[in-house]
């Protein structure tokens, strides 16, 4: 670097280090600012990576100082005016380096068989010139037992405590930065050692996977599996070592979080974080482990037909490792004119409503967007949906209906800036764990969490107030609270005046659900209501998050409405540390959604049925859009039952495993004329195709995708195409051809350039910003102006700039308990699986984690039935029955119980209610009246 020297700002302080001239910011550390200058100190206590803090205990960094008698650690001593500080150029301080990196090196394995021989200590013992010690270790010195045996209990993480250093970066990296407090020092002196909990084996410990201790460890004492060899010694021990390096985003939920794909022999054998700006280099145990997906036996590598001998039958024999029980193998051009003439046959007999598309939030936006381009023009319907259908579909419509957006309104990361966050129906330590991250550390430094929520999860334990109601009721408790932010006078009136409409109506609608009155709906006491209702009117920035345990029920649009009256009455939107986030489900819902994904929505959720909105895309696309909304998912699910739909085209959706009443979504897909379904694996759905069309994984194809902060985010490919599979933007555009299209896009980047063209939201946010950036969020004023992260600052985009307030009734569930099922059922997803498990059900390590389906009862209920927990039982419902196993959790209040989705061999949707939200479409997931009963009674 050169060695000029700079005007120095009043806030910045002016040091020397090694004879240069540098500058540091206040509170900086040597350390610190050397880096940030581009030089790095030797260190092994604290990491070049956000939100850790320096150790100060290793003494590899120490440095000397001019008028300083002793040598300082660089990772705690802050730079001060005028500081000369001797780095490389002390031969005292090398000196001090040396014999530190000697100490540590008389207690590792030799470097021969280092369990990683590219971890960082042995960098550093390299840079300083050491490749062994003079020194005895400590167990020898002592005449105590030799070092540990490994640990490998864990699925997907091996401990190697021979060569642990005490650095305590794992603590940090489990306590601060994950904020799970399971790993911890134990004992004293000679006997200190890292623990478990209480001296656990990693695997029978709480520990939750997320590896973020494997990725602090210095020096291998800590290791993915992946990256051993069978004898325990470092799978590049032998002086390989990884091939490339390849940045892209996690293929699991809607969080967004930045990887790097870790290459060897064209295989990915580790994944580590990047400092995204969603994640800050923190992953959760799918993102770091789940990744062996696509490399497993069971991909599908080749088109497949159905054969003649195999006809389609409603409850199909499901065997994901034999597809050629039901089909043939055939090359392409055989695979593809099958698959549209099937397609084109109905069209032309039927017209263009015969035929339907599920599209994939798995996929990326450029896949996303042709998709739907090709059922509107291609089909001739808008008959397109995905599944957001079934997670979020009434949060936007009633985001869409309030404030004129469905996006969020600020990113999760604003709850840095919150005083008081309410978190209701969701679970984020399993469905979003790294932003749970965030959550977790916002409350140890002082942002009051509110959990509300029928099951009491993990994060109760960082909140202040945690409101466990009774299921279904969640429109009488939001009313209640309504109720007293008006009575109370809590509401910001001038906010109310300037920028909504409708407030008095609300107002009046209210008067009728004071806490007293709503008390008992809820199984909440009326003065929790009212604190509750206070801690959040009165902070000065609140905001609200919220998951399926709101959307998915027959009034998810209702309350999702409450909670926009919520912010919009105490005026907490469009300012940091407040806001709306509905948390979206997988990886791309949100930018699947934006492309137009969406029956009755245009990309950019322009309304189909606006002749205004049609021409522009009329133009763009050259052809004539049908004006009339399509069909839903469980809409079209239940046409193909009527026959009424005949045809479909299913891209990476498994909707035998996600539609509600599965009896009857199975009987639909069976009764098709014509199904072509592209996918990786034979799910449960393609075993009813009449084509299948080997798809791509995310590893394999570069794209962009969208989180649910909003942020556009740009992935590369990292592997090369398995077998015969070909790129999904490929295989859309080929079934286009051949149905009588002219597209002659060359690849995304053109894709995106249209996507460009036709949607508003990625002004500024061009596919080279994108992969020199990694990440914009949208909206964004100019191509050298950093997105939005929070919006709706001057209004709302409503015709008239203002937002809405609708009211919300009191609507029962559709389906009460009663005699004969007593109980009410739940479902949801398990942190170590995702969506119906195509993926994470193929990963080694998350499927060895969660291998079963379990029913979470109360222990009071288990009682109650005469049940022991981990007995083998029967849910029946009005719409089927499935047997599981048993398990006792204080979570689950009595008279509830609650299923993971994810297993095919008891797929809770097996039970589960179709009945509709009236205004998202939604199935109500949450709530169904269920007998729990011995197995194996008749």
């Amino acid at each position: 670097m050169s060695d000029v020297v700079r005007p120095v700002q009043a806030t910045q302080l002016r040091f020397e280090l090694d004879g240069r001239q540098l500058i540091a910011l206040p509170g900086e550390t040597i350390w610190q600012a050397a880096r940030r200058a581009g030089t790095t100190i030797p260190h092994l206590c604290t990491r070049e990576a956000p939100d850790y803090r320096p150790g100060g205990n290793c003494r590899a960094c120490m440095v000397e100082i001019d008028g300083e008698r002793n040598l300082a650690p660089s990772c705690t001593r802050q730079v001060s005016a005028g500081m000369r500080v001797h780095s490389d150029t002390s031969e005292r301080a090398l000196n001090s380096r040396r014999l530190v990196i000697e100490l540590l090196l008389s207690e590792q394995p030799p470097r021969a068989q280092a369990h990683d021989r590219n971890a960082p200590f042995w960098h550093w013992a390299e840079q300083l010139g050491l490749q062994d010690s003079r020194f005895p270790s400590r167990a020898a010195m002592a005449g105590t037992a030799p070092a540990p045996l490994p640990d490998r209990s864990h699925p997907a993480m091996s401990v190697q405590l021979d060569a642990c250093i005490h650095c305590q970066l794992c603590v940090q990296a489990c306590r601060d930065i994950q904020a799970n407090d399971v790993i911890g020092m134990a004992g004293r002196g000679a006997a200190a050692k890292i623990v478990f909990d209480l001296d656990d084996a990693m695997g029978d410990s709480s520990c939750v996977g997320c590896g973020e201790c494997v990725q602090a460890c210095p020096t291998g004492a800590l290791m993915a599996t992946t990256m051993q060899a069978a004898d325990g010694s470092g799978l590049l021990a032998t002086g390989e070592s990884v091939d490339r390096v390849v940045p892209s985003i996690c293929p699991y939920c809607g969080v967004g979080c930045q990887i790097d794909y870790q290459v060897h022999k064209e295989q990915i054998i580790a994944v580590t974080g990047r400092n995204g700006p969603a994640n800050r280099e923190r992953l959760c145990v799918k993102g770091r482990f789940g990744f062996d997906y696509v490399h497993s036996p069971q991909r599908l590598l080749t088109p497949l037909i159905r054969r003649d001998d195999a006809p389609k039958v409603a409850d199909a024999t499901f065997d994901p490792a034999n597809p050629l029980t039901h089909f043939r193998e055939a090359s392409w051009a055989e695979a593809l004119e099958r698959a549209a003439a099937g397609l084109r046959a109905i069209r032309q007999q039927h017209g263009g409503k015969a035929l339907a598309g599920f599209g994939s939030a798995k996929c990326s936006n450029e896949e996303a967007y042709l998709f739907q381009k090709l059922v509107r023009t291609g089909f001739g319907t808008n008959n397109v949906d995905h599944c957001t259908r079934l997670c979020h579909a009434s949060s936007v419509a009633a985001l869409i209906e309030g404030v004129g957006s469905g996006a969020v309104s600020a990113s999760f990361m604003q709850i840095d800036k919150a005083e008081v966050a309410i978190l209701i129906g969701c679970n984020p330590e399993a469905n979003h764990p790294v932003a749970a991250t965030f959550f977790k550390r916002a409350a140890r430094r002082g942002t009051r969490l509110i959990v509300i929520d029928p099951r009491r999860h993990g994060l109760a334990r960082f909140a202040d107030q945690t409101l466990q109601f009774r299921p279904g009721s969640d429109v009488a408790l939001l009313n209640a609270m309504l109720h007293t932010i008006v009575d109370e006078e809590l509401f910001d009136p001038a906010y109310i005046a300037r920028y909504t409409s409708g407030f008095d109506a609300m107002r009046a609608h209210l008067a009728a659900y004071s806490p007293e009155a709503m008390a008992e709906v809820c199984a909440i006491a009326a003065a929790q209501i009212r604190e509750v209702a206070r801690l959040y009117a009165r902070s000065k920035a609140s905001m609200i998050f919220w998951g399926m345990g709101i959307s998915q029920h027959a009034h998810g649009t209702d309350n999702a409405r409450c909670l926009i009256a919520m912010a919009l009455m105490t005026g907490h939107i469009g300012r940091p540390g407040t806001g709306l986030h509905p948390l979206r489900g997988q990886n791309n819902v949100q930018g699947a959604s934006d492309a137009g994904l969406i029956p009755m929505f245009l990309p950019d959720y322009l309304p189909i049925s606006l002749a205004a909105n049609r021409q522009g895309f009329e133009q763009l696309w050259t052809t004539t859009l049908d004006p009339q909304p399509g069909l839903t998912v469980v809409e079209i699910m239940n046409a193909a039952a009527a026959g009424d739909i005949r045809g479909m085209y299913i891209v990476g959706e498994n909707p035998a495993m996600s539609d509600p009443d599965l009896k009857h979504a199975r009987q639909a897909l069976a009764s098709l004329d014509h199904l072509v379904v592209q996918d990786l694996f034979l799910t449960e759905t393609a075993i009813y195709a009449d084509v299948i069309l080997p798809a791509s994984a995310w590893p394999e194809k570069e794209g962009t995708v969208t989180n649910t902060n909003r942020q556009v985010q740009f992935g590369r490919q990292a592997l090369p195409l398995p077998g015969d599979t070909r790129p999904d933007w490929w295989i859309i555009q080929e079934l286009a051809r051949r149905l009588d299209l002219d597209w002659q896009y060359e690849g995304p980047a053109a894709i995106y350039a249209e996507m460009r063209q036709a949607m508003p939201s990625l002004a500024h946010i061009s596919r080279e910003r994108l992969e020199r950036e990694g990440s914009v969020s949208y909206p964004c004023a100019g191509e050298d102006l950093p997105g939005a992260d929070v919006v709706f600052a001057n209004g709302f985009p409503t015709p008239s700039g203002r937002a809405g307030f609708v009211a919300a009734a009191l609507l029962p569930p559709d389906e009460q308990p009663s005699e004969d099922y007593p109980l009410v059922l739940s479902t949801g997803r398990l942190l170590e699986h995702w969506h119906t498990g195509a993926m994470s059900r193929r990963s080694a390590a998350l499927d060895a984690l969660e291998p079963e389906a379990v029913v979470t009862v109360s222990d009071q209920d288990l009682r109650r039935l005469g049940l022991a927990d981990g007995e083998r039982v029967r849910l029946i419902t009005r719409r089927g029955a499935i047997e599981v196993t048993a398990h006792a959790d204080p979570a689950v209040a009595p008279g509830s119980l609650w299923l993971p989705f994810c297993f095919h061999e008891a797929a809770a949707n097996r039970l589960t209610n179709p009945v509709l939200d009236p205004f998202g479409k939604i199935p109500e997931f949450k709530y169904c009246a269920v007998r729990l009963e011995r197995a194996g009674i008749s």
